[in-house]
């Protein structure tokens, strides 16, 4: 019966594996193409319509696309750095989504692939080093242009991790967890922390604009200034790894908000838990999960195409001159009404 239990929990694992490659490379190219779709509805476009049933399967002709182009390595890149810079992009996040919260049970099967104490911190580790693909891209690629897209994304990280770390702190305190399934089920009991800690979540979602390299914090990739920036001197698949690793970071960045702020896959007035032969449920939590998961996805492809990019010293002086002591001050208050109640 041990050795049963022991295959079983595998089994467990592998299918949430497949389900997170399988759930990542559905919505990715989806969200290229509602991005594609949102954009056309705000410039009075009709947008691509054409390959398949209503345009959608236009995202697996861009990809064959990719995936036949000639893969070119420059003769005066350095090579080795050149080839593992795109992996370094992509992998980080999804590393991260193994951490995600997706759901609560799928009949005895955990909806969370790693659900470990410290996940927020581990989140924050491994998503940072997405920086390094790119930074890497820029330096191994040998020519201005990337060079300086690569700075740039240092500099941000250097800038807005030190705000998103600060703007959680505060979540830290109140829900005294690190845990992300515990963060879900505090808010279930308790209500969702965008509304306990309004200024929380406005820093983290500004951050998380400038962490993902979105508009209109674009300043690695900007077209005007860099001429695409630390991926110009790629091509084929190593350029589609890049294409992946921006929508897939993307993807994490609103799973993280869902996850802190917005009651992750509970809703008031849904049930938490059901017995371990009631699937359903826990597939309702996927799909609130999901669900919620695309309007945040929304919001930055509306947001990208509707906000003018901002002058990179612009973006440096919003980080440490504004952010950061709002950061500051929002732990502040929240000492203060934490002692205040505990006091009551």
């Amino acid at each position: 019966m041990h050795l049963d239990g022991v295959i079983l929990e595998w089994v467990f694992v592998i299918v949430r594996i497949l389900a997170i490659f399988v759930i990542t490379f559905m919505i990715v190219p989806y969200t290229v193409m509602a991005e594609r779709w949102v954009c056309a509805w705000i410039q009075d476009r009709i947008g691509p319509n054409r390959t398949g049933w209503f345009g959608l399967m236009q995202p697996w002709a861009d990809a064959l696309k990719l995936f036949l182009k000639e893969d070119i390595i420059p003769h005066h890149v350095r090579k080795v750095y050149y080839v593992i810079a795109p992996t370094l992009v992509f992998l980080p996040a999804l590393l991260t989504m193994a951490l995600m919260p997706w759901g609560s049970n799928l009949g005895p099967m955990s909806c969370v692939l790693a659900d470990i104490g410290p996940g927020m911190l581990v989140v924050f580790a491994v998503g940072a080093c997405s920086v390094y693909g790119i930074v890497l891209a820029g330096w191994a690629s040998n020519s201005k242009y990337p060079f300086l897209g690569g700075v740039r994304s240092a500099a941000q990280l250097i800038s807005y991790e030190v705000c998103i770390g600060l703007s959680l702190v505060a979540i830290f305190m109140q829900t005294q967890t690190l845990n992300l399934t515990q963060t879900v089920l505090y808010q279930a009991a308790n209500g969702w922390l965008v509304w306990q800690q309004p200024l929380a979540a406005f820093l983290f979602l500004i951050c998380m604009f400038a962490e993902t390299n979105r508009a209109p914090f674009d300043f690695p990739e900007a077209e005007q200034e860099l001429v695409s920036g630390y991926n110009i001197e790629y091509s084929s698949l190593k350029f589609g790894l890049f294409f992946l690793g921006e929508y897939a970071n993307l993807m994490v960045a609103s799973m993280l908000m869902v996850t802190l702020f917005l009651g992750g896959w509970s809703l008031p007035f849904a049930p938490l838990n059901a017995p371990a032969q009631v699937w359903w449920v826990g597939a309702a939590h996927v799909a609130i999960f999901i669900a919620k998961t695309a309007c945040l996805l929304f919001l930055f492809i509306w947001v990208r195409w509707t906000v003018p990019r901002f002058r990179y010293d612009q973006l440096m002086g919003l980080g440490w001159k504004v952010l950061f002591p709002l950061a500051l001050l929002n732990i502040l208050i929240t000492a203060v009404v934490l002692g205040l109640r505990g006091g009551a």
